[in-house]
């Protein structure tokens, strides 16, 4: 009893003094209070920025510096490798002025006062949102870099040996704690370390061996034959079949046989494609003296997709024997004019036609091929027509010979001389159609049996003859050549009447002198004034003789040169 009567003394004291302590610690929290009212936390810290104690402006410089890191590439890592992408690839953005608040918000807490007097820092997080979706994105195409794939299960060959992939473990980037991670880590100014989780591969070592021993063993136990079209036969050796042959997941945890198709077509492409028919599009005829349409026909392609899945079926089949057979399996290919579109474009009348004569014996060889060419080509609406791209190269390869051409302004020859005679009866064809003028090049000296500013020169691969169909019926070219003449009609439905008026001749040159050496390629010529004229097309519609469009040309003709072989 001695001893608790002395010991209330004691305690009292002890109570005075935490009562004091406690009054001195208000004392001090409510003069930190007062001290820090305006200012950032003591010991705050955003991002590894110290921000403590700070004013509204003195903060403002910390949250400059983290709007210029988020405007920075941002490193993604792993511990199989490291990406740098754009921000708004990271899916991830910046709230400055949220971020602002967060920091001048003083803790309510007295405890986070007392350790902020005591120097311990407080971490503030910035405001960081994240779009998943962005992200997402962005860690799949980069899935190579930053995650360790897992070994799918399969089997291959090794000839006509299968041969099991048994599968291994991987590791991918764990989507949800990444996106946590990141809006975390982003403004540390320093790489992000994504979190790893393992998965799986989806087909196990027992889905493998069972594989091996059974589908892949039956699929080349003996030879396939494929058999197409025109009692075309192919055998397949065992061998053969490995090469192109493998068993990969089928997504339910199995495997199914796959034929790489570049493998496939080179091992029974050879062959097949001479299967294949290429179809024909309609047409017209002139025989009976008036368009008739001559029927489209559709061609057929190997379907190499459905000729595949049937050879695997037929390989990893019950039979094992010698006798299985692939039947190819063929598509359709559609003709790109039809019988019933061509039956529908129009091409009924004449509605242009144009001659021209005067050619030497080479150069008229020349303009029978290129008219050739041509004959039974087929404008379709709004299409173009160029006369090089359509009869392609003319050389002494496609028969053509040496003739006359202007070459620098003087007459020489070369191989395919002549087809200007042709391109000029072609263009006042399509000139008398009312069909636009795309592109066409005057001769660079008048020639008298072309009509002036109403004609048209080629030079393969520089000077071209372009026009086009502005109509809405196709256009049928026909060609009609003699020893002595060329013609070109357009067969189509006339919708338009085509005057021609030509200028009057005026700013005459005289024709300067040239001296060529004597050989096979010098012509000598007695030379002619250049001068310069124009021609006028006006369009007209046939039914009301409406003008349509009227448009004038002006070409200069250069002199044609005085030419001695000396």
């Amino acid at each position: 009893m001695v001893v608790l009567v002395n010991s209330f003394p004691a305690a009292r004291a002890v109570a005075r003094v935490l009562v004091g302590l406690f009054a001195l610690a208000g004392i001090a929290l409510a003069a930190d209070l007062i001290v820090t009212e305006g200012t950032t936390a003591r010991g705050a810290v955003v991002a590894g920025i110290p921000a403590g104690h700070l004013d509204r402006a003195e903060a403002q410089a910390v949250i400059d510096e983290l709007s210029d890191r988020a405007t920075r590439r941002v490193a993604l890592r792993t511990e199989t490798g490291t990406v740098t992408v754009p921000p708004d690839a990271a899916g991830v953005s910046f709230d400055a002025e949220a971020t602002l608040d967060r920091l001048m918000e003083q803790p309510r807490n007295p405890l986070a006062r007392v350790l902020g007097l005591l120097g311990v820092s407080r971490t503030v997080d910035p405001a960081v949102s994240v779009d998943r979706a962005a992200l997402d994105a962005t860690l799949d195409e980069q899935r190579k870099t930053l995650e360790k794939a897992a070994v799918e299960g399969g089997v291959h060959y090794d000839g006509a040996t299968p041969v099991a992939d048994l599968p291994a473990a991987g590791e991918r980037v764990a989507r949800d704690d990444a996106a946590v991670t990141l809006s975390r880590q982003w403004l540390y100014a320093k790489p992000v370390d994504l979190p790893l989780e393992d998965f799986s591969p989806s087909v196990s070592e027992d889905v493998v061996r069972h594989t091996v021993s059974g589908a892949a063993t039956r699929a080349v136990a003996g030879p396939l034959t494929v058999r197409g079209a025109r009692n075309t036969t192919i055998r397949v050796e065992p061998a053969q079949l490995g090469s192109m042959l493998t068993f990969g997941p089928d997504g339910h945890g199995g495997l199914q046989p796959v034929i790489d198709p570049k493998r496939g077509v080179a091992v029974l492409g050879p062959r097949l494609v001479r299967t294949e028919t290429k179809p024909v599009d309609a047409t017209f005829s002139l025989r009976s003296g008036s368009p008739q349409v001559v029927p489209s026909r559709e061609g057929s392609r190997v379907d190499w997709e459905k000729t595949f899945a049937t050879t695997t079926a037929v390989a990893t089949g019950a039979d094992t024997s010698d006798t299985r057979v692939v039947e190819v399996a063929y598509a359709p290919v559609k003709p790109r004019l039809d019988t019933a579109a061509a039956r529908k474009l129009g091409v009924r009348e004449v509605v242009s036609e144009f001659t021209t004569s005067g050619f030497s014996s080479a150069s008229g060889e020349n303009i029978r091929l290129a008219a050739a060419e041509v004959d039974g080509a087929l404008v379709l609406p709004g299409k173009t027509f160029s006369l090089n791209t359509h009869t392609g190269p003319r050389g002494s390869a496609q028969g053509y010979v040496t003739s006359t051409i202007i070459d620098h302004g003087h007459a020489d020859k070369a191989v395919g001389g002549g087809i200007s005679q042709f391109a000029t009866t072609l263009y006042n064809a399509a000139y008398f159609a009312g069909l636009e003028d795309v592109d066409h090049t005057e001769h660079s000296y008048y020639i008298s049996r072309y009509p002036e500013a109403r004609e048209a020169t080629v030079f393969e691969g520089a000077i071209d003859l372009v026009f086009r169909n502005n109509t809405s019926h196709g256009v049928y070219i026909e060609t009609s050549w003699s020893p002595s003449d060329v013609t070109v009609r357009m067969w189509s439905t006339k919708t338009v009447e085509v005057e021609s008026i030509t200028g009057e001749r005026s700013a005459y040159t005289d024709p300067p002198s040239l001296k060529l050496p004597k050989g096979d390629n010098c012509i000598a010529s007695s030379g002619s004034r250049g001068f310069t004229t124009s021609n006028t097309r006006v369009i007209t519609d046939s039914r009301t003789g409406a003008e349509l469009r009227r448009h004038t040309r002006t070409v200069k003709y250069d002199p044609e040169p005085k030419v001695s072989c000396v």
